[in-house]
């Protein structure tokens, strides 16, 4: 017997997925959140993971070219996967609404805690994705110039200072060798080379300030002696003889006001 029904109207609404992917696992979830432990459990837990692989290696191909192998990408996303099977309550919808974000979370987190060379908060590794996208949107047409650091906060929103943190942050996903060579000619050298030594004129500057005090409080003779010993070189018989005292005197003279300095610098540290 017919049903009438609305003009223009089905009376019937095909289910829809949201993606080829997504296989039709309710009746089998139910079965298992019914299910206690034991080998029937696992086997049914391992049907699911397997019935939802394909969308958890659809998810991580959208991070595909970030630097990281897409088959480690898919093992990351399996694992996820895994976490959102045991973790999924039937009564509280569709499982790939709750997959999905799960998913997703587990390979971001990876990117995270994995891959990165330094570590960058989550704000300013948030700055560097817009950067990232508003930087290919702005090039995206051909002889479109680079954009600048204000081109980019308006693009994005951002402010110049966090435009210009997600910038440096590009260059912290990874890192180059020590080993790295520079240059490809038979004397090439590498990363390492370009590094300075220690300077041995930093121990001077400090040894200087250290005994800047002590010499202050120093008689003005005393000064004027280390002053010809040490900054003019004159040797001890020619500041005896410029001073009018014995070269004996000069001697002590030097080494009593170098003692005291050397102790008062030395107790100030």
């Amino acid at each position: 017997m017919p049903i009438n029904t609305a003009p223009g109207r089905s009376t019937h609404t095909p289910s829809r997925r949201s993606h080829d992917d997504a296989p039709d696992t309710a009746a089998r979830f139910a079965r298992l959140a019914a299910l206690g432990d034991g080998p029937e459990r696992d086997a049914l837990r391992d049907e699911l993971v397997a019935a939802w692989l394909p969308m958890a290696h659809r998810i991580a191909g959208r991070f595909r070219d970030r630097g990281e192998n897409i088959e480690d990408l898919r093992q990351v996303a399996a694992l996820g996967l895994v976490k959102a099977v045991d973790r999924f309550d039937p009564s509280r919808g569709a499982f790939e609404s709750y997959a999905v974000p799960t998913i997703t979370g587990e390979v971001k987190r990876h990117f995270r805690d994995r891959m990165w060379a330094l570590r960058v908060p989550r704000r300013v590794q948030e700055y560097r994705n817009r950067v990232r996208v508003a930087r290919r949107e702005l090039t995206e047409n051909p002889g479109s110039a680079e954009p600048t650091v204000a081109d980019l906060a308006a693009h994005t929103g951002l402010t110049e200072d966090e435009v210009s943190a997600g910038l440096e942050a590009l260059e912290s996903f990874s890192t180059l060798s020590l080993d790295a060579e520079l240059s490809a000619g038979d004397d090439g050298y590498n990363l390492a080379d370009t590094f300075g030594g220690a300077d041995g004129s930093f121990d001077t500057v400090i040894d200087r300030e250290a005994a800047k005090q002590g010499l202050r409080r120093l008689p003005e003779r005393e000064r004027a002696i280390l002053y010809m010993r040490f900054f003019e070189d004159m040797t001890q018989s020619r500041i005896a003889e410029s001073l009018g005292l014995s070269q004996m005197h000069v001697s002590r003279l030097i080494t009593s006001s170098c003692a005291r300095v050397r102790a008062e610098a030395l107790g100030g540290q």
